[in-house]
């Protein structure tokens, strides 16, 4: 049965850190909606359990595929073998990240790059493999998972992690740099900067000082953010680029 304007239908979407978390909850909203997915993290076991319960809830095609966006190669490989067994990529979603906490002048320069490596370096290896395909078929959606964390600077009690904030922020720009580059090949490229939700990066933090800067009281549900990525994935969106779409219960104002 159709779904309308978020029918997504015939679409295959690849999301990066799909196996858990947010990037699972954004899985599980495409394939509701009848997209395919391929998923793909460095834990392979937890994105091939998750393409089990993806194909048997919602009997759509599933794949599961280890992969470290950081490395130029294996981004390479990955989404070569994807393209094999399915044909396509219609939808990214740059969702794997990674986060570290320290104060700025003890945090180690390894701490720095890796969090700039996964987040940001990431963001951009996997956007331009898949671009690549996307602009030889004059379409795609791709979604880049930003954060509040890169909208405003947050007191050291809240957030003490500036290498994640910095590279959110550049993840926020690099958005909307791309959306003016590729517009003339059909590709729409937008982010999400979720707020707090539950996951395993969140589940460190105070979770009582989190909301109670939250002008709603409380943390993110995952229909919250089922909605958004899919008014960003489907034809929903076909006039939207370049946007950040927060999604925090009105956290960052």
């Amino acid at each position: 049965m159709s779904k309308g304007l978020f029918d997504l239908s015939g679409r295959t979407a690849l999301i990066t850190g799909g196996g858990v978390g947010l990037g699972l909850i954004i899985a599980e909203a495409f394939a509701e909606y009848g997209a395919n997915v391929a998923i793909c993290s460095r834990k392979l076991e937890n994105c091939k359990e998750s393409a089990v319960y993806l194909r048997e809830t919602f009997g759509v095609r599933t794949g599961a595929y280890a992969c470290n966006v950081a490395n130029e190669e294996e981004v390479l490989k990955t989404v070569e073998d994807i393209l094999d067994d399915f044909g396509q990529i219609d939808i990214l979603v740059n969702n794997s990240g990674t986060t570290w906490g320290e104060h700025v002048e003890n945090m180690p320069l390894e701490a720095w790059k890796k969090v700039i490596d996964v987040n940001l370096t990431g963001t951009f290896l996997m956007s331009k493999t898949v671009g690549r395909h996307m602009i030889s078929r004059s379409y795609g959606k791709i979604i880049n998972i930003g954060s509040i964390a890169g909208l405003r600077a947050k007191p050291i009690e809240e957030l003490n992690a500036i290498g994640y904030s910095t590279s959110k922020a550049a993840v926020h720009h690099f958005t909307k740099d791309l959306a003016r580059k590729w517009v003339e090949h059909g590709i729409y490229v937008n982010g999400i900067a979720p707020g707090i939700f539950e996951t395993n990066m969140s589940k460190h933090m105070d979770e009582e000082m989190l909301t109670s800067r939250n002008p709603m009281k409380r943390t993110g549900d995952p229909d919250s953010l089922k909605g958004a990525a899919l008014l960003l994935a489907s034809g929903a969106s076909n006039f939207i680029t370049g946007q950040i779409l927060t999604v925090d219960g009105g956290g960052s104002l």
